[in-house]
């Protein structure tokens, strides 16, 4: 039974193949509408929740909460062993060396054995620290590679389609590894700075309170130097983080593509394109450059200034018996290990923007929330008869329409009959795709309830619902691996009888026995000796060892030539015997293992009935079937 009420439609992805044979429409445009011109999806950082880099980092570094203390102890173990040095220089020279004369070698020797001893320290502290702080970082990033695996995966269908692989891949890699470079060496570089800024501004403040409050007035124009560079390069690293991204997604289109890339002869205009994107990354990195030479620079220049001011003060004084020479020698070694580090913290600031600007890109994805989301109190679907393997299905009151686009499905019922084969035809944009995906709850319905056995999908556990309702797509995609590991998808559980079984039964069992390594061919290794066809029957019989109440193909058989598409054929009579079946088509030879055909048109149900009864009632499927047997002659 079906009803449907006026509306209107956008264009929807309705592939297609070539044939002999006619089809029902020609191929289409994407299905998904074109995003808005203020669509986040257009621009590279997508919108980031306030405070959620820091919330994402502390998550991050919360597993190792008990080691970060551990690893901050030693370093700060180690700096205080490092910056002992220059007090035992200044005691040798004020205490030690006099000492001389009266033949008393003990505090020189006491000294030297200081001296050895803070060395040997500082070393084996340094490597202490090295071996925890690299723990902490690789789980860091361990973590965070394998949240942005999950989270891409868990995200729906719509953000794929308007979020492209390149970026996913950008994110997983090049921000990561801006990431690491924070976390392997910018972070100890801040700590060591900030120790030894702390360190040395205090013992400069006990040897001398003159020298230790000019060091600190020295530090204002350093701080105005830092929080311009922070302002300037935080813009310039973002725009490098965009470039990248930019680069890796046009060549991982290009390399996607390659087929067509190369029989329209596109190579000159990607040629061109790619240029381009590369020049603006070089461009985005001579920024980074720039900033951080001018950084260097400007704080080297104000660092030496200081300095030769602070030691000309400080040589006036010991001429004038106001301040021991070894203070002074102390006091300027100090002052060298102050304003060095500062050359440093611009590096740190390098890595720290970098790392920023990828976090916040990172932490905008992981903010983004799956469209259809897991069931607050789900709800089972009852048992099923083993005589009934199919399930109902009920549209009931639907309503859809895109996020950026129009209404593509009006308000409409429909009743899908359990254990019956729908087939549903339609030109293209008639809204055919997007029924079939609502069915496999690749989307959920703006308005009404998709029912599976009287169970709205929404109360569905993913889990459930996979299990129940498996889609075959026009292009079968074989993953890494075997054959039969390819096979045993649809249960990983399946032992190689259960596998071997569903083969035969939908006739692939001879062509996978024929490869060279049988069910243990790597499909990636070997893949040229497996035609379209082939492909096309391992993902049957991936499905039927699913064994589905629910089985959707989609376009299943139209990138087939007729051989393939007939072999094809006659796996399906297996697949879907038994099982409720929705079989969207171009091709009409699909079309006559249905019990009932929907022909679609605006994305309303212009037609229904037994494939039969509507080539006699003499409407559009009977001239589509007139002219499909006019082609047969």
């Amino acid at each position: 039974m079906t009803t449907t009420a006026s509306g209107q439609t956008a264009g929807e992805d309705e592939q297609s193949g070539t044939s002999a044979r006619p089809a029902l429409s020609a191929p289409g445009p994407a299905e998904a509408p074109a995003p808005a011109a203020d669509d986040p999806f257009d621009r590279d950082v997508l919108p980031t929740p306030k405070g959620a880099s820091r919330s994402l980092l502390l998550s991050l570094l919360r597993p190792s909460g008990r080691r970060v203390p551990v690893a901050a102890l030693f370093l700060l173990l180690q700096q205080a062993a490092v910056q002992a040095g220059p007090l035992l220089v200044a005691y040798a020279i004020d205490s030690a060396v006099p000492a001389l004369g009266a033949e008393d070698y003990g505090p020189l020797v006491a000294v030297a054995a200081g001296y050895l001893l803070c060395s040997v320290a500082a070393g084996g502290l340094q490597y202490a620290f090295v071996r925890a702080s690299a723990r902490i970082s690789q789980d860091v990033l361990l973590d965070l590679r394998g949240r942005i695996f999950r989270h891409a995966q868990a995200l729906s269908i719509d953000f794929h389609e308007r979020y492209t692989s390149g970026r996913l891949i950008s994110r997983a890699t090049t921000d990561v590894e801006s990431l690491r470079e924070l976390l392997n060496e910018g972070l100890e570089e801040l700590l060591r700075v900030v120790l030894s800024v702390v360190y040395i501004c205090v013992l400069l403040l006990h040897l001398d309170w003159g020298i230790g409050a000019c060091a600190l007035l020295s530090f204002y124009p350093l701080f105005l130097l830092i929080r311009s560079f922070q302002r300037r390069s935080m813009v310039v690293y973002r725009g490098r983080s965009t470039a990248i991204a930019a680069v890796i997604t046009k060549f991982a289109e290009t390399m996607n593509g390659i087929r067509p890339v190369q029989a329209f002869r596109r190579e000159h205009a990607n040629d061109e394109d790619f240029a381009e994107r590369n020049r603006r990354h070089e461009r985005a990195n001579g920024d980074a450059i720039l900033e951080m030479a001018r950084y260097v620079v400007s704080s080297r220049f104000v660092a030496n200034c200081a300095l030769a001011a602070i030691v000309l003060w400080g040589a006036y004084r010991v001429a004038d018996g106001g301040l021991e020479l070894g203070v002074l020698a102390a006091a300027v070694l100090y002052l060298r290990r102050l304003y060095d580090p500062i050359d440093r913290l611009g590096m740190f600031l390098n890595s720290y923007q970098s790392a920023s600007a990828s976090l916040e890109k990172i932490a905008g994805l992981l903010a983004q929330r799956p469209s259809v989301p897991e069931p607050e109190q789900p709800r089972a679907l009852p048992e099923r008869d083993a005589d009934r393997p199919g399930r109902e299905v009920v549209f009931d009151a639907v309503r859809f329409a895109y996020r950026t686009g129009g209404e593509v499905l009006p308000r409409f019922d429909l009743t899908l009959t359990a254990g019956h084969t729908v087939a549903v035809v339609g030109s293209t944009g008639a809204g055919k795709s997007t029924l079939v995906k609502l069915l496999a709850r690749f989307y959920d319905p703006t308005e009404g309830q998709v029912l599976l056995d009287g169970v709205d999908l929404r109360e569905l556990r993913g889990a459930e619902l996979r299990r129940a309702v498996v889609m075959v797509t026009q292009e079968a995609f074989l993953f890494s691996g075997t054959v039969a590991e390819n096979i045993a998808i649809g249960r990983p559980d399946a032992d190689r009888a259960d596998i071997e079984r569903a083969a035969k039964a939908i006739g692939a069992h001879d062509f996978i026995s024929a490869l060279p390594d049988g069910y243990d061919t790597d499909v990636r290794k070997r893949g040229g000796r497996i035609s379209a066809g082939q492909r096309q029957l391992i993902a049957f019989a991936r499905a039927l060892l699913a064994d589905p109440a629910v089985l959707i193909l989609d376009e299943a058989t139209s990138s087939l030539d007729v051989p393939g598409e007939r072999a094809v054929q006659q796996a399906m009579l297996t697949l879907l015997n038994g099982r409720t079946a929705v079989v969207v088509a171009h091709r009409l030879s699909t079309v006559e293992i249905a019990d009932r055909v929907l022909v679609m048109a605006g994305g309303r149900i212009v037609e229904d009935g037994a494939p039969s009864r509507l080539i006699g009632d003499g409407g559009r499927f009977a001239d589509l079937h007139r002219a499909w047997r006019e082609s047969l002659v």
